[in-house]
């Protein structure tokens, strides 16, 4: 069972997120902060998939997907951004960071499916 770790400060749309994924059979593991997810996805055993919002407290999505990068246990790890943003600047920094997908807030739970399929490599 795939374990994805959801990072999202709002609260509503993690546990949205969340519930989406558990009934599709994933694991969850959710955190609402930058420092957070950078934490649980160095922690071993890491996630298959992150599912991750640009902006958060604590330093930042961008930060958080920079610093998993930069990680040689973490590099390889699938990434969805899941983001509100409209910001050309910051759509270009993540798609630099080699992202799976980036998703649009409020995300259709189908095309999450769909996304998390792909970066898990069925799809």
């Amino acid at each position: 069972m795939p374990t994805i770790l959801v990072a999202d400060d709002d609260q509503t749309i993690s546990h949205l997120v969340a519930s989406t994924l558990r009934r599709h059979g994933h694991t969850v593991v959710q955190a609402f902060d930058a420092m957070q997810t950078v934490m649980y996805a160095l922690r071993a055993p890491h996630p298959d998939a992150i599912v991750l919002d640009i902006r958060m407290p604590g330093g930042t999505g961008l930060n958080a997907l920079r610093k998993i990068r930069a990680s040689a246990r973490t590099a390889a790890v699938p990434v969805v951004v899941l983001s509100g943003s409209t910001s050309e600047d910051e759509r270009a920094a993540v798609e630099a960071l080699g992202v799976t997908a980036s998703l649009r807030k409020p995300v259709d739970p189908e095309e999450l499916l769909r996304a998390i399929d792909a970066a898990l490599g069925g799809g």
